[in-house]
């Protein structure tokens, strides 16, 4: 009994304010059942005061996690699960200076002064490799922040005038819908295939300003086929689900890419809807494209999905049976 008791341990951790707790504890303290299985140590929160206690090992694992996202809790902002899995990758492989560095990049604050930043270290080498490529391609899972942190920077850059246009585009071949087939005008027709793009910009741009913006030719949401011909200078592009795209249209939208311009690629190799014997068009460029000074190739993992947290799992399900 004397050795046993020799190896445990206790710390306590005030919390600043009630709010703090909260945002530490998360909804129904799931945040802390999940640190508690992940270190083996034990967790309690009673009201303000956090008591952390097992082997001095686990003890020490457990409290510098939670000193890891103090800049978070101590200003009463939600802890996520993903913000926890990047503190543990980030102790594991000797990356707190780098934490820290990615919980104060701000990327933007949306219209309702929200904070948006990279989650993940993969996130943000994407985000790094936007801003200093000319074209970088993102391949991941569904939740992973690839379409949406791109929407963000570009956005960002237009509004901060880097850039003249801001163009999103996607091939419009979802659940073998054509779009002749379906009702009303273009704008009318396109706008189910465009829809996440939407969704993206309204984080960033009153939605009530974005019909003006779009009638003047400064955002353009158009189907991948309405690239063909063109020059796109001064513009920030971005092509979504990628994946969809053949060798040819690929090519096709890359050769449009003109002077001042930047383009950003994302697609999900693993959820095309091309026929089964069409090769994809994103993967072929990975082959070709990947040794080429100016380009950058990203990939993101079912641990970069910010969404609710079961999407994680669901993309790691899928990607065990799949291999």
């Amino acid at each position: 009994m004397n050795e046993v008791s020799k190896t445990e341990s206790t710390k306590t951790i005030q919390l600043p304010s009630q709010e703090s707790a909260i945002a530490l504890a998360g909804d129904r303290e799931k945040n802390i059942q999940t640190l508690s299985q992940r270190t083996g140590a034990v967790l309690v929160l009673r009201g303000q005061e956090l008591l952390i206690s097992g082997t001095e090992k686990k003890v020490e694992r457990a409290y510098a996690l939670v000193q890891s996202l103090k800049p978070f809790w101590e200003e009463g902002k939600n802890v996520t699960e993903v913000d926890i899995l990047t503190a543990f990758h980030a102790l594991d492989t000797r990356q707190l200076d780098k934490l820290q560095d990615l919980q104060q990049d701000i990327l933007a604050r949306t219209r309702r002064g929200e904070v948006i930043r990279a989650k993940t270290f993969r996130q943000r080498q994407y985000v790094q490799a936007i801003l200093n490529k000319d074209l970088t391609f993102c391949i991941g899972p569904a939740g992973s922040g690839k379409t949406f942190l791109a929407v963000v920077i570009a956005a960002q850059a237009l509004l901060n005038s880097q850039y003249e246009r801001l163009i999103l585009t996607r091939p419009a071949v979802e659940a073998g819908e054509k779009l002749g087939f379906l009702p009303g005008d273009l704008q009318q027709k396109v706008n189910p295939f465009l829809r996440p793009l939407y969704d993206a910009l309204y984080e960033l741009i009153d939605a009530e300003k974005i019909p003006s913006l779009m009638e003047r030719g400064v955002i353009e949401v158009a189907p991948l086929a309405y690239m063909r011909g063109r020059t796109l200078s001064n513009a920030f592009v971005i092509v979504d689900e990628a994946q969809n795209t053949t060798p040819a249209q690929m090519k096709m939208v890359l050769t449009r890419l003109g002077f001042r311009s930047r383009m950003v690629v994302t697609g999900d190799v693993t959820q095309t809807d091309l026929p089964a014997n069409q090769q994809s068009g994103l993967a072929v460029a990975k082959k070709i494209l990947g040794n080429i000074d100016g380009v950058a190739f990203c990939e993101l993992t079912a641990q970069d999905v910010v969404r609710n947290p079961l999407v994680q799992q669901i993309v790691a399900a899928y990607e065990k049976y799949e291999n």
